[in-house]
């Protein structure tokens, strides 16, 4: 089981950003073959997401209890930026980012999120 847990910096500010609420969802699919067993890979339009924890990033801007014991499979984590800078007086064209990522068993996913206003980045931190 892997730990999947983030945390947002404001690099206008060049501060952790506190306040932003944050969704994890699991991707459910219904992948079924012709006689009703599951078909090797093959996605249908009857996958869904699953939500399974959410949260608000702490005032040092992380979120680390999203999912203690995450299984295998494919997540999203969304981050409600809009309200967060807005609160601050500022625009953006992101009122809401969505990182969809691969879990595959290894211990720690750590996601952080690197926010301006009209711009952001990703990666797989440690």
């Amino acid at each position: 089981m892997s730990v999947i847990t983030t945390h947002v910096l404001d690099t206008v500010l060049g501060k952790p950003a506190a306040g932003i609420s944050v969704r994890l969802e699991r991707q459910e699919s219904g992948r079924m073959g012709i006689s009703g067993a599951p078909a090797g890979g093959v996605q249908d339009a009857r996958s869904r997401w699953i939500e399974i924890a959410d949260g608000i990033t702490d005032a040092d801007g992380r979120c680390r209890d999203l999912a203690p014991d995450a299984g295998p499979g494919d997540y999203r984590l969304t981050f409600e930026t809009g309200d967060y800078l807005r609160g601050y007086g500022r625009k953006t064209i992101y009122p809401e980012i969505s990182i969809t990522f691969r879990c595959s068993g290894e211990p720690h996913y750590h996601l952080p999120l690197l926010l301006s206003d009209n711009s952001y980045t990703t990666y797989r931190g440690s």
